[in-house]
């Protein structure tokens, strides 16, 4: 026997005696089988440990998945709220000759778009007098105008951005100059 494998016997044997039992020597058959008990144990528990990371990995990936594809659920409650009032403003129509009513009602229903609009982070790119920029505004057209040339005096479609970022840029006509 080599001295560490002896230091480790007396140590054994001086805790047995200690707890009053008499020291039984490991023969090398059950040890080894102690030993290759323990390695299966200690591979189990990795095994384990991988497939509880695979699940939980496949768990978030999922979960991050469902959060992308339901993150439009309260812009479209909102929308669909305005969708109601423009239903309501069609049956109106059919059931009365006040136009007025009529106007007045799809008034309201725009600025219930815009607020809702508003609400989750969507605003109106300003263009009509401002200088054109191709990073907000697309240029439908170029024409002689009273304004200086590279101002936009008209706006055919509004722009809209979100959060800082373009969704739709504003289709305008761009002034070109005085007429000469």
């Amino acid at each position: 026997m080599n001295e560490e494998t002896q230091s480790d016997q007396r140590e054994t044997e001086a805790e047995a005696s200690q707890a009053g039992v008499a020291p039984v020597a490991e023969t090398r058959d059950e040890e080894m089988e102690r030993l290759r008990t323990a390695a299966e144990e200690a591979d189990k528990r990795v095994l384990l440990a991988q497939a509880e990371a695979e699940n939980t990995r496949k768990r978030v990936r999922r979960d991050f998945e469902d959060r992308l594809k339901f993150a439009a659920v309260p812009l479209i409650i909102d929308l669909l709220e305005v969708r109601d009032n423009l239903l309501r403003a069609i049956e109106a129509t059919q059931s009365s000759e006040d136009t007025a009513g009529l106007q007045e009602g799809v008034a309201m229903v725009a600025k219930q778009l815009d607020d809702t609009f508003a609400k989750h982070g969507v605003r109106e790119i300003p263009a009509e007098g401002e200088l054109f920029d191709p990073n907000f505004h697309e240029a439908i057209s170029q024409m002689p105008s009273e304004q200086a040339a590279g101002i936009v005096t008209h706006v055919a479609a509004s722009g809209f951005q979100m959060h800082d970022r373009v969704v739709r840029p504003s289709q305008v006509v761009v002034s070109s100059g005085p007429a000469e």
